[in-house]
Order: structure tokens, then C-alpha cells, then sequence
């Protein structure tokens, strides 16, 4: 069952969420003897206050809109792939040695490929957890875990000892690659005041609406979310559940590969050891779960991610405010996504009609609390 009321809660609930998040915010702010007034006003002013500073909102929004793609494709077809961050790792790794190893190539040659190459590493990495999935019955949730370090080491021990030393900038560290590899163009940089904004935004835009169709309009879309909302009813149905469940997580791994490419030829230029899991593919979990999993909520959601981490820069600098106020905030909004069903409660309790609160409580039921499904693009 869903009416006007139910599509209205739906708005309002990632709406009220991010509210209640800088509210809680700002009470921190206040218990801790910072002004949040000041804060928030600082954060602002930092992310808004130059051309310069609104293209790097778009730079770092690119990838996370990627990555919050891959994961709502996994979780439409009801599958939790904390697996992103090694995917998005795999895909920075490639495209970077495609690109410094075809030095002299045209820009119409090398370019395309080490988008590809790293699209198809962040596929295949990606496929593992699937085909155990789906022919071993294995968590996915488990297997991306480990995957995510397995990635993370493999990557540092191909930069120090598998590159060719003339890729090599210090240990570690990679030339930067090529005005012919770079997804950076001087126009985008004159239009930005000089900042690293490129055609990864462009690209990140046209996957939210290809990945749209997919989902709606197509009959693999259509599976995906059959086999999500009940495996076996979709085998029963003349569905292979063991397909859809790899080709999903390709698809998911495909598109996190592609949040590392844009790191790596658009945001960066170069490789460099990472101490630790890319920050991407978790925000990208966060950011399609604030965005319901739509194309619209996603692109917004990552857009308001960009701005508390730009932004919160400036917060200890301009207001005094420590930077981890930013993460205490992010970490409130989510908290709040995810007690979505009590916000819905709330809010057909105050329209004061029995029907609506029915409506909430009846979709309640539907949902089983151990199911991820519910990417809906």
C-alpha cells in the first residue's frame, strides 16, 4: 500500500534526518562551550567562498556519487557490499598504471582504456564476493571485509615492488600522469577559479541516469530488484537468482571502480600508498542510504557530503570548532536514515489520521529487519 501521505514521508524523512543531525550537532557544539551559530556559519563561508571552493564541492562529490550508486545496485538486489572502498582501490590502481605506462598514446586512445581497465578492475574485484554468494551461500558482507584489506596491501606491494621504477615518483608514489591521461581540462579549471574540477562529474551525472534506466526500464533491472525483494519467488519464476546475484555485484563493483578511476586521472593524478580503506566507499554507503537509494537523493546526498567535508575545514580556523564535529554530524544524519520508521511513525501520528498510521505500520511489516533490500534508483 502506498498513498500521498506515504510518498510525502518518504521526502521528509531524509529531509528531517539531516535536520535533526545538525541540531544534534549544534547541542554538541553548545555542551562542548562552541558557539554553532559560528560553527555552521564558518562551514558555509569555507565551501561557498570562491569559485574555486564550489568546483572542489563537485571534485569530491563525483566519486561518492559512484560509489553510493554501486552500493544502492547491490542493496536493490539484497546485497550489502561493504566491498567499495576495495573496489573504488582497485579501479585508482589500474587506470593510474594504464596511464603512465601509454605515455606518449593520444588522448583518444589512452584515456578510454584506463577508464575501462580500472571500470573492469573494480568489476572484477567485486565478482569474487558475488560468485561466492551466489554459488557458496558465503556473506558478502564477510568476504568484502576481508577483500577490502587483501586490496588494500596488494596495492601498496604493487606501487613498491611490481611498478617499473620509471612510473616512480619516491617510494610509494607515482609520476602524475599526462595532460593525455588526465580527466582534468583547462576549461573546467578557468570556469572553477583553479580548482581540480574535471569530466569526472560529467561522467559520475550520466551513470545516475544510465543506471536509472537500468533499474526501471530494463528487464535485468527489473530482475535485480525481483530477486532482492525474494530469491526464491524469482527462481520460481523462471529467474537465475546465481546470475542476477554476480552480474549485480559487477555492476556495483564496475561503478565503485569508476569512483577510483575519477580519484586517480581527475581528482590526483597519480597513485600514492593508502594507510588505510578509502573514506569513499563508506560515505558512499552513507550517502545512498540518506538518498533512499534514489538517483535524485543520491546526487543531493553527496553534494551535502562534499559541503560538511569541505566545509568543516574551515570550522576550527574560522570558529574554533573542532573538525571532528564534522564526522559527529554525518554520523547523526545516518542515525537518523536509520531509525527512519520511528520518523515515519512520528509523522503519521501528528497528521492526526489513523489510516496513515496504519499505512506505516502495515509497510513495517512488510520489511523484514534483516533484509537490505531496498535500493530503488
Amino acid at each position: 500500500m502506498n498513498n500521498q501521505g506515504e510518498k510525502l514521508r518518504n521526502v521528509l524523512v531524509p529531509v528531517l534526518s539531516v535536520l535533526m543531525g545538525f541540531i544534534l550537532g549544534a547541542i554538541i557544539m553548545l555542551i562542548s562551550g562552541q558557539d554553532p551559530i559560528s560553527g555552521y556559519q564558518a562551514m558555509l563561508k569555507t565551501a561557498f567562498q570562491s569559485p574555486k571552493s564550489i568546483g572542489e564541492i563537485f571534485v569530491t562529490a563525483a566519486p561518492l556519487i559512484l560509489t553510493a550508486l554501486g552500493f544502492a545496485v547491490a542493496n536493490s538486489a539484497g546485497f550489502f557490499n561493504i566491498g567499495l572502498s576495495g573496489q573504488a582501490l582497485c579501479g585508482w590502481v589500474a587506470s593510474i598504471w594504464v596511464a603512465l605506462s601509454m605515455p606518449e598514446a593520444s588522448r583518444w586512445v589512452v584515456l578510454p582504456l584506463a577508464v575501462i581497465v580500472g571500470a573492469l578492475a573494480g568489476a572484477v574485484a567485486a565478482a569474487i564476493p558475488g560468485f561466492l554468494r551466489a554459488f557458496f551461500g558465503t556473506s558478502e558482507v564477510i568476504v568484502t571485509i576481508m577483500l577490502n584489506y587483501v586490496f588494500l596491501y596488494t596495492s601498496t606491494h604493487i606501487v613498491n615492488n611490481v611498478m617499473s621504477p620509471d612510473v616512480m615518483s619516491n617510494k610509494g608514489v607515482t609520476k602524475v600522469i599526462g595532460a593525455n591521461a588526465s580527466l582534468r581540462t583547462d576549461f573546467l579549471k578557468e570556469l572553477s577559479g583553479g580548482s581540480r574540477l574535471n569530466i569526472g562529474i560529467f561522467l559520475a551525472v550520466i551513470f545516475l541516469v544510465l543506471i536509472w534506466f537500468l533499474m526501471k526500464k530494463t528487464t535485468l533491472g527489473y530482475e535485480i530488484r525481483s530477486v532482492g525483494m525474494n530469491p526464491f519467488a524469482s527462481e520460481y519464476a523462471g529467474m537465475s537468482s546465481k546470475r542476477t546475484i554476480v552480474l549485480s555485484m559487477v555492476i556495483s563493483g564496475t561503478l565503485a571502480g569508476l569512483g577510483g578511476v575519477i580519484l586517480g586521472l581527475g581528482t590526483f593524478g597519480n597513485f600514492f600508498v593508502q594507510g588505510s580503506s578509502l573514506s569513499i566507499g563508506f560515505d558512499g554507503m552513507a550517502i545512498s542510504l540518506l538518498g533512499a537509494g534514489s538517483s535524485v537523493g543520491i546526487f543531493l546526498s553527496a553534494l551535502l557530503f562534499s559541503v560538511l567535508k569541505l566545509g568543516g575545514q574551515g570550522m576550527p580556523l574560522r570558529a574554533g570548532v573542532p573538525i571532528e564535529l564534522v564526522d559527529v554530524v554525518i554520523a547523526a544524519i545516518i542515525f537518523f536514515v536509520a531509525i527512519s520508521y520511528l520518523i515515519r511513525f512520528l509523522l503519521a501520528k501528528a497528521s492526526g489520521s489513523k489510516k496513515e498510521v496504519a499505512v506505516v505500520e502495515e509497510l513495517a511489516g512488510k520489511t523484514d529487519p534483516t533484509s537490505q533490500e531496498g535500493g530503488k534508483i
